[in-house]
């Protein structure tokens, strides 16, 4: 590939060549699912958009007895890199689903530049269709879900999926009753044109930032997409179809300035929901992800694990 000339480089995640080729440059290492040896989480790939070929990886605990919460997972990746076999993710999956004793979906959304956006969005509706559907061809499925108990969770950009997700299901865009127990949003990533914060003290990153989501989403709109930047106009955030809600941030993220405004804008809104913060102090981004075995890495997921098993209250839920 490097005697081919390259028409678009996107550093540091990949680059397009002029025949329309990719390369991307980091989040292509594969791990396959099975049972892990650490965890005795099980796991397998499973398809449930036959139409697109979309598919999620499935996790269940070692655990036997009783229904359990189902969490959808979108993970992160700037919506350029990274999948559900990714082996960091696969890695901090596994930890959390022991953890939070719960039975986890993550996504396999198809990614920028051969599918732009909003394509996964699209995939990941899809996701919460087929949950809806009561997993329409996999229905075994339902011996193991809690109906009652169904968050959805993201990092970064899975995060930033999170967020729309809910939007559309307090919209009554989805049906069969399904209710959303809550959400967590992990150093989600949320930008704008203008800089906020620590962002206007690094032009050069901005302008970095600035590129990679221009790369993914040619809506012509810029950083001000609603996309990204769901404070352009009215963003609707009494419309959060979920009654509670954990933000996260990372002390040295340049996106904790987003995700602050983004937790502080709900509790200021009409939203009738619980939101909770929590801000990890001398970290970067999705440090969880990169090592999920360090001090602040566990602590991180068990309090997402404590957010999700949380005794739901008559007012905790959301359905369509």
């Amino acid at each position: 590939m490097s005697s081919k000339r390259v028409s678009e480089d996107v550093p540091p995640y990949i680059k397009v060549y002029e025949d329309g080729s990719v390369e991307r440059l980091v989040g292509t290492e594969i791990a396959p699912p099975g049972v892990d040896p650490e965890t005795g989480v099980s796991s397998q790939d499973i398809v449930f958009s036959p139409e697109t070929g979309v598919s999620g990886r499935l996790y269940r605990p070692d655990l036997t007895a009783g229904k359990l919460p189902l969490v959808l997972y979108f993970h992160g990746g700037a919506f350029i890199i990274s999948s559900t076999a990714d082996p960091k993710y696969h890695r901090m999956l596994n930890i959390l689903v022991k953890e939070a004793k719960i039975i986890l979906l993550s996504v396999d959304y198809r990614r920028a530049p051969e599918h732009p956006l909003p394509t996964a969005y699209d995939d990941s509706w899809a996701a919460v269709q087929w949950v809806a559907s009561r997993f329409s061809g996999e229905s075994w499925l339902t011996e193991y879900v809690d109906f009652d108990q169904v968050f959805f969770a993201g990092d970064s950009a899975g995060a930033n999926i999170s967020h729309h997700m809910a939007i559309k299901v307090g919209l009554g865009e989805v049906g069969g009753g399904l209710k959303i127990g809550g959400i967590v949003m992990i150093h989600p990533y949320f930008w704008g044109e203008e800089a906020i914060g620590v962002e206007g003290e690094n032009p050069v990153f901005k302008a970095a930032v600035d590129k990679w989501w221009r790369f993914v989403c040619p809506s012509g709109r810029g950083c001000d997409d609603p996309w990204i930047n769901p404070f352009v106009g009215d963003p609707g955030l009494e419309r959060l179809g979920c009654g509670r809600m954990l933000v996260c941030v990372a002390g040295n993220d340049i996106l904790r300035e987003r995700g602050r405004y983004y937790y502080e804008s709900v509790v200021k809104s009409k939203w009738k929901g619980k939101a909770e913060f929590v801000e990890t102090p001398g970290e970067d981004h999705v440090f969880h992800v990169m090592d999920p075995n360090t001090l602040n890495s566990r602590n991180l997921i068990n309090r997402c694990a404590q957010f999700i098993n949380h005794p739901p209250q008559l007012s905790s839920s959301y359905s369509s």
